[in-house]
């Protein structure tokens, strides 16, 4: 099948496909994310209208606002390839982003302007993952590719994640807001285990010139395993989601290391997606040491959102950004210095923090360095995903 080009303006290109606005909001949006929560720790505010208190707030709008752009962007322009089938762009991406803009907003203009109806907060939020369901739902389905129809369920997954988290919000329902933040990020380590079992040994073939080595039995468990380990802790069968961890840990671990080949240690696309798959046997081996020490949970949950999923994020933004525009797969300096100060804040917001005194100084010192790190992303990716391809096709 063949993707009628539709015609694009010479100049301007933000809304040719799914991964420009997403992405580059997803960047502007986790540096600004950061800095508004440092400050709301720096001043002591615990409070915040709709979201209650400021830790609910960061904790929502890294997972369902930065994080939820970044899959969005992604799959908007996966599919579109999967497929040959085109995924919204031009005035209905532009819609489908001023939802996610319009769910982030509201709850700052009802803070610090007029107060809104709670109802509009939460719905406007819950729109945004099925309307990105139904338009990566529909092409697959018409295009037959029906095994990646598992990413619409995810999606389908997460809405319902995060309308437990609007229910409580809105004093319907009193405990499900903690059950929405794991079952988020939960879903969201299995599309990085999904995702990352395709994109990575590829990518890293494709720059090395060598294969990668696939254990068959690995890949045949990997995944189902990682569903386990999600439905158990969300049932709280807590032995048992202890367990699946250590496994999980196990099979990620070895799965990465078939992948692997020491000299692509001078290549920063390829080092950084290894390093942040690395960050997800660590949150799983961590969570199954939670489960016999005093370990702190949220050390777990970072090791997973700060270390995986930032540098996940940041590493492939960098690589797809360049591939579906035309341009040489080369970084600048900057990009590469983003990605190592992405991995420092990653490491200082898991290990730091084992040594209780420094908990309050991981936060900070790790929140920094993230910041630091999408703002020099931005610096060379800004014109790149504002302008056309360079081979002047669409996309």
């Amino acid at each position: 099948m063949q993707i009628q080009e539709p015609h694009q303006d010479k100049r301007f290109a933000l809304f040719n496909l799914g991964f420009r606005p997403f992405f580059l909001f997803a960047a502007l949006s986790g540096l600004l994310l950061m800095l508004q929560w440092l400050m709301l720790l720096g001043s002591g505010q615990a409070t915040y209208r709709y979201y209650q208190i400021s830790q609910i707030w960061h904790g929502h709008e890294m997972l369902f606002g930065y994080a939820a752009a970044v899959i969005a962007g992604f799959l908007l322009t996966a599919v579109r390839n999967w497929t040959s089938i085109q995924t919204p762009f031009g005035a209905k991406l532009a819609g489908l982003f001023l939802f996610w803009l319009a769910a982030r907003l509201l709850p700052l203009i009802s803070e610090f302007i007029v107060p809104l109806p709670a109802p509009l907060i939460a719905v406007t939020d819950l729109l945004f993952l099925p309307l990105v369901a139904l338009s990566i739902g529909l092409p697959i389905i018409r295009s037959g590719n029906y095994k990646n129809l598992i990413f619409t369920v995810i999606l389908i997954a997460m809405s319902f994640a995060n309308l437990l988290i609007h229910l409580q919000l809105l004093g319907i329902t009193e405990s499900t807001l903690a059950q929405g933040m794991d079952l988020e990020l939960g879903l969201i380590v299995v599309v990085m285990v999904v995702m990352g079992g395709r994109v990575i040994p590829f990518f890293t073939e494709r720059a090395l010139a060598f294969e990668a080595k696939r254990f068959s039995w690995i890949e045949k468990s990997v995944i189902p395993m990682a569903f386990g380990w999600l439905i158990a802790d969300l049932l709280q069968f807590n032995s048992v989601a202890l367990l699946l961890a250590a496994l999980n840990a196990v099979l990620n671990l070895i799965r990465l290391t078939g992948w692997f080949k020491p000299r692509m240690i001078r290549n920063p696309l390829i080092w950084i997606l290894h390093v942040a798959y690395l960050f997800i046997p660590l949150g799983f081996a961590l969570e199954a040491v939670s489960g016999i020490t005093q370990l702190s949970p949220y050390i777990t949950t970072h090791a997973f959102a700060a270390g995986a999923i930032g540098s996940m994020t940041l590493g492939m933004m960098a690589r797809v950004s360049l591939g579906h525009t035309a341009r040489p797969l080369k970084l600048a300096k900057i990009t590469v210095i983003a990605f190592i100060l992405m991995v420092a804040a990653g490491s200082v917001r898991v290990f730091m923090p084992m040594i209780p005194e420094l908990h309050s100084l991981a936060i900070h010192l790790s929140g920094g360095l993230w910041i630091i790190a999408w703002g020099l992303f931005l610096i060379p990716y800004t014109p790149i995903l504002l302008k056309p391809r360079l081979d002047g096709q669409f996309g």
